[in-house]
């Protein structure tokens, strides 16, 4: 075995010396040196540098939210109260007005129209839309004053009066959904209150039955939804006695998964017993009370939901609150009934709450806790920033800043809020390389910037919360960076870390410097994560302006006949550049626009495309010095390539690229990237999803990938600009693999076992050996087996699963599990006995911090579980499910993740496997540069 492996490591060897160039394209740098700097990355001062630029953007954004919160409030002051005006009086554009829907049946049905101004917009490149900038656009809940009709019994349309201005005005922007109140939004929420420490008490007695429970677990839904990751809440139900109605015994988070599980266990709240009232408020206050968790620490409330009663439960109050009264108490009457509300009314006025027929709105109690805004004036006005969420109008990832406008007429405690959108851009900085980012994160732990963050499914009703230990694999030193930056703290930490490859298949031992600091007068910390490799960069100096024109000419696709396909990155090399998905029109656009402008133009970067350039004339360099002067077939090879931090991707011969799957920017390439992390050569087979039903390789010849990094050392500056590689001809060196691994000499003897003479050869014993090249990943490279050849890129458990559990079991192979939490998942078959939330929860890493946590049901449960699977498995995490009612689509669920990688390199054992009925012999031996 060691022998063979040998024998295979050095024919890759000798096919990557003689056709990859790695020696030839140092000496091509070296040579080239006068034509570029090398450059040193800082990481404190890039994260200065950066932190600086975003504070000066919300900073601006701060600014005009003040100027238009002083403004409003100017307005409403000098504003007169007409009781006679009428619709028809106003003019405004109205951004319901031109919007048209469709009924059930197919019939077009045009909202009735308002006395709407008609305006002209203009496309916009920032809002990606048709503005416009003299105008705002105005949404009125018409649903509210001009009534509405509710399809289900079991729902009311009710919602809080209110309107919402918009600037500029925005065409083709269409409202919200029916009985969507525009003041409804997280922004208005966050900004119209302070953090709160909330108990949702219950009345489950046997009173409440039918549709007042019904209605019950309806407001508790949405008194969830007026919550944000800044409030902390529990929910408990009652009757005789008051029981938590989830796993959680104390407050917690009100985070997005927090608030999952108490809606799916409100859901299952039934009614029973009778009622007592000081059970439910005792439980509530001992919550309330309780000083060993994290809480806000803010205002303190019990929201308490009954069909009605007696008591008033006087004595609990004076044993709890009073005389202080710190913390209020809000009553809920519920339903049809004929009981007295007084005693409601009573324990809500004496304990400064308030009481509110449900199902009304229950963010009612909103304007309660405003006042105590309004009286302390500019103090409470402080801006509050969301989380980060999906725009609607199709700008990303953004977040929103909200500050409170007060009515500041006597005798009035109305407050209103203004936002103010921020975009999230990453900020770009090739200098880090492929594997070097940015990233952001708030008080809560939650990611605002990080090239993990990719939600797959839109869903504009609730913020992108990711945690920054579910971006990235845990690890302690990630755990305490994540809690120093959320202290406020500054520092840099050199680490030893797993990290997951881009196309998620893979896992390597990577080192890392994490360097974060504060964004000054915001809640947000920035980190940036820099590989060793990447300390030092190129920086392009072509002065020579002819020069620039014969690197130039390589780019052009009438010299990729001789000189080998370039894709080229689809970077923003100039503000006039149209990207495109398609990267030969985007080649097209770019040598248009070069046409029309230099290098040197201040409308393009610089950096960028003089590198490009550069990086042009250096591959062009190495086709003539190595690739021109070889044979491919003569090794089986079907291209030869190497890409640049540059951007370019050189594919030779210009018919390789017919058949070339990888992403033009090499930043985004799963090869490029793990070859810069990893010495040796990287293997990449075609990969196969599990619906893949076989290669053809009879219509098709298929590749293999095998890459390395190019290493520099220039005035003892080491860094990695390149990568090169060949692509493998599959039939051919399936059948070379054969020949490599055989070294028979009695061809008389077929039968071989630990126990015969023979020499094994996996050529002619190819029915007693089997012989299989796999890379660190468990992926099947090469077989001795035609039957596996169309398995080739597959997980080898798929293959052969009783071998692969031999290598997990002998340590040959190490295993990694994490969560994704941004899956997709396909539909469930729907059901048509209604709606029934589904689902297991989940917790994060941020959870599992919560010594606390521990100690719940949920906990234990999960990890008597036994997680098993050498693949992928999914627990669902979903909205709830309609029968007949809505159309199957894909949902957002969490995605356990397992990969393999290897746990000791250069690892060999001989071990006997049981295989049902047999055994086998299994002897393997790792290669490092598999």
């Amino acid at each position: 075995m060691q022998y063979w492996a040998r024998r295979l490591e050095q024919e890759i060897d000798g096919v990557m010396r003689i056709f990859g160039g790695v020696q030839q394209l140092r000496g091509i740098y070296n040579e080239n040196r006068n034509l570029f700097e090398v450059k040193e990355n800082v990481p404190r001062k890039l994260v200065e540098k950066v932190a600086g630029d975003i504070e000066s953007l919300l900073a601006k954004k701060v600014r005009a939210l003040k100027r238009l919160a002083n403004a409003a409030e100017k307005f409403q002051k000098a504003h007169h109260w007409q009781d006679n005006i009428r619709e028809e009086d106003i003019e405004y554009y109205d951004s319901k007005a031109d919007t048209e829907y469709d009924d059930p049946d197919g019939e077009e049905i045009e909202r009735e129209k308002s006395n709407s101004l008609k305006l002209e917009f203009t496309d916009d490149a920032n809002f990606k839309t048709k503005v416009n900038y003299s105008y705002a656009a105005v949404q009125i809940p018409t649903d509210i004053y001009k009534g509405c009709e509710c399809p289900q019994p079991a729902r009311l349309c009710a919602a809080r009066p209110g309107t919402a201005s918009t600037w500029p005005a925005l065409a083709g922007s269409g409202p919200p959904p029916p009985n969507t109140d525009p003041s409804a939004p997280r922004r208005y929420i966050q900004g119209a209150s302070s953090p709160k420490d909330m108990v949702i008490i219950v009345d489950v007695s046997g009173s409440v039955s039918g549709l007042t429970l019904k209605l019950m677990k309806t407001s508790v839904y949405e008194m969830l939804d007026t919550l944000s990751d800044d409030d902390y809440v529990n929910v408990a139900s009652f009757n005789e006695k008051a029981k938590p109605v989830s796993c959680f015994k104390h407050l917690v988070q009100a985070n997005i998964r927090n608030k999952k599980v108490f809606k799916e266990d409100v859901q299952g709240m039934v009614a029973k017993g009778t009622t007592d009232y000081k059970a439910g408020f005792e439980y509530a206050f001992d919550q309330l009370q309780n000083s060993n968790i994290t809480r806000a620490n803010c205002n303190k409330m019990i929201m308490m939901f009954t069909d009605g009663g007696e008591d008033r439960v006087q004595d609990v109050f004076e044993k709890y609150n009073w005389p202080n009264k710190t913390v209020r108490v809000f009553t809920f009457s519920v339903g049809q009934h004929n009981y007295d509300v007084t005693p409601l009314q009573w324990m809500a006025c004496a304990n400064k709450g308030d009481v509110t027929p449900s199902p009304l709105s229950p963010q009612e109690y909103l304007d309660v806790l405003g006042r105590p805004m309004v009286l302390a004036g500019n103090r409470a006005k402080q801006v509050q920033w969301t989380n980060v969420y999906q725009d609607a109008l199709g700008l990303g990832l953004v977040v929103t800043g909200t500050l409170p406008v007060f009515n500041l007429t006597e005798d009035s405690s109305d407050r209103k809020v203004g936002s103010c959108l921020a975009a999230l851009t990453p900020p770009v900085l090739p200098q880090l390389g492929a594997n070097g980012y940015v990233f952001a994160i708030d008080l809560n732990g939650y990611v605002l910037l990080h090239p993990n963050l990719q939600p797959q499914i839109i869903n504009f009703r609730e913020p992108v919360t990711l945690d920054f230990l579910d971006a990235e694999l845990e690890d302690e030193n990630k755990e305490e960076i994540r809690r120093s930056m959320i202290d406020g703290n500054d520092g840099q930490r050199f680490i030893k870390t797993l990290i997951k490859s881009l196309d998620e298949q893979y896992i390597d031992e990577v080192f890392r410097t994490y360097t974060w600091a504060p964004i000054k007068s915001t809640n947000y910390s920035l980190g940036l994560v820099l590989p060793p490799y990447s300390t030092y960069y190129i920086q392009a100096n072509l002065s020579d302006q002819i020069l620039q024109v014969k690197y130039f000419e390589y780019l052009l696709p009438n010299s990729f006949e001789s000189e080998g396909h370039v894709f080229i990155a689809p970077r923003e090399y100039c503000k006039d550049l149209d990207l495109s998905d398609n990267n030969t029109e985007f080649l097209e656009n770019f040598i248009a626009l070069m046409e029309k402008v230099t290098p040197d133009s201040k409308q393009c970067d610089n950096f960028l495309l003089h590198n490009l350039i550069l990086d042009t004339g250096i591959t062009q360099q190495l086709v003539e010095r190595v690739w021109k002067d070889q044979d491919l077939n003569t090794y089986s090879l079907l291209a030869v390539f190497a890409a640049t931090d540059g951007g370019i991707t050189r594919v030779f011969p210009n018919k390789a690229a017919d058949d070339w799957e990888e992403e033009p920017e090499p930043f985004n390439a799963s090869f490029y990237r793990r070859s810069l992390d990893n010495k040796g050569y990287i293997f990449k087979p075609p990969y196969r999803d599990a619906g893949y039903r076989g290669l053809d390789l009879e219509n098709n010849t298929i590749g293999i990938l095998v890459s390395t990094a190019v290493e520099l050392s220039i005035g003892g500056k080491m860094l990695k600009p390149a990568v090169v590689g060949v692509k493998l001809d599959l039939e051919a060196w399936a059948e070379k693999f054969k020949v490599l691994a055989s070294n028979r000499t009695d061809r008389d003897q077929l039968g071989c076992d630990p126990s015969s003479s023979c020499e094994m050869d996996c050529e002619a014993n190819n029915k007693d050996l089997i012989c299989v090249l796999i890379d660190d990943g468990g992926f099947l490279v090469l077989s001795n087996q035609e039957d596996h050849w169309y398995q080739v890129g597959k997980f080898f458990s798929e293959v052969d699963a009783n071998l692969m559990s031999a290598l997990y079991n002998n340590s040959f192979y190490a295993r990694k599990e994490s969560y994704d939490f941004q899956s997709v998942c396909a539909p469930e078959a729907q059901s048509n006995t209604g709606a029934a939330p589904r689902g297991v929860f989940v917790p994060t890493v941020a959870d599992l911090l919560n010594l606390a946590w521990w100690t719940s049901a949920a906990a234990w449960s999960l990890f008597q579980q036994f997680l098993y699977g050498l693949t992928y498995s999914s627990w669902f995490q979903t909205e709830d499910v309609t029968a007949d009612s809505m159309e199957a689509r894909e949902t957002s669920c969490i995605m356990k993740q397992t990969q393999y990688y290897f746990s000791t390199v250069n690892a060999t054992y001989n071990a006997i496997i049981d295989c049902g009925n047999c055994s086998r012999w299994v002897c393997p031996h790792g290669w490092g540069a598999a």
